[in-house]
């Protein structure tokens, strides 16, 4: 899948770890998580869980993506454990259709700061299970790891920042013809949010990918994305304590990836589960 969808490959950081403590006085607090291409460095907080739907399309295309996502604390702030089913439609010009993609396992450690704090960063490890199809394009053709490195920063002047820096390796990885070679995959992300109202902010988001496909026996060929994405969230706080946060984007290409246009649709419900630590 991460071969065939060049939103798909940005999904798997970002969606898999977004969090934020609903709001259960409704006091309005500023949403500062809830990104979808680029990573923010909070964790969920303690007795919070997060349901999340992402879907994707290829403008023009055939390609689609959708994603679900839950993140679970385990046993308060500094430690997430979180997974991803990831869902995919390719071209039918190599008869892949649709399916599932490669599963994600993540764990992530808050090492500094969380979401009420001006600085917070929180790096994450990601098991990539080889679940999805190498022969339709569906998946990598073997389980792989992947690092990310979140840092979420508070500006003056209602804005927000998350910067990504991570990396994806497959040991033995296929292609449709089942010829295998070592994959290496890099990743960059910013974004800068302006929280124009505590429930509704403005998102401008642009993402750098550098994969490697399987072309033959121990050979690879690279190659390049560039998106950048404008969108927008909104929160709906409700008084049992569950948030819902809704957004759209359209991720567009440039440089490498230009003349590519997407629709990304975003999907949040987040509520406690259990009453937080003392």
């Amino acid at each position: 899948m991460r071969r065939r969808i060049t939103v798909c490959v940005l999904l798997l950081g970002p969606a898999a770890a977004s969090a934020q403590k609903p709001d259960t006085t409704q006091a309005a607090a500023p949403i500062q998580d809830n990104s979808f291409l680029v990573e923010e460095a909070y964790n969920q907080g303690s007795g919070v869980v997060q349901h999340i739907s992402t879907y994707a399309r290829v403008v023009g295309s055939n390609r689609w993506s959708y994603a679900f996502t839950q993140e679970w604390p385990l046993g308060g702030l500094r430690h997430q454990l979180s997974f991803t089913l990831p869902f995919a439609g390719v071209d039918d010009i190599r008869g892949g259709g649709a399916g599932v993609g490669d599963v994600a396992v993540n764990y992530r450690y808050q090492l500094i700061g969380d979401a009420e704090t001006t600085v917070a960063f929180a790096p994450r490890i990601t098991t990539l299970l080889s679940s999805g199809s190498a022969a339709r394009g569906l998946g990598a053709g073997g389980h792989g790891l992947q690092v990310n490195l979140p840092l979420s920063i508070v500006l003056p002047g209602s804005l927000v920042v998350h910067s990504n820096a991570g990396a994806t390796y497959t040991r033995r990885a296929h292609d449709s013809m089942g010829q295998e070679a070592a994959v290496t995959g890099y990743n960059l992300g910013q974004s800068v949010i302006w929280l124009l109202h505590p429930r509704l902010n403005f998102m401008l988001e642009a993402a750098w990918t550098q994969t490697e496909d399987v072309v033959g026996p121990s050979q690879t060929d690279r190659r390049t994305a560039v998106l950048l994405s404008p969108g927008v969230r909104g929160a709906i706080n409700l008084a049992s304590g569950l948030q819902i946060v809704p957004g759209i984007a359209f991720p567009f290409g440039v440089g490498p990836s230009r003349g590519e246009r997407n629709v990304f649709i975003y999907l949040s419900f987040e509520h406690p589960f259990a009453k937080p630590a003392p």
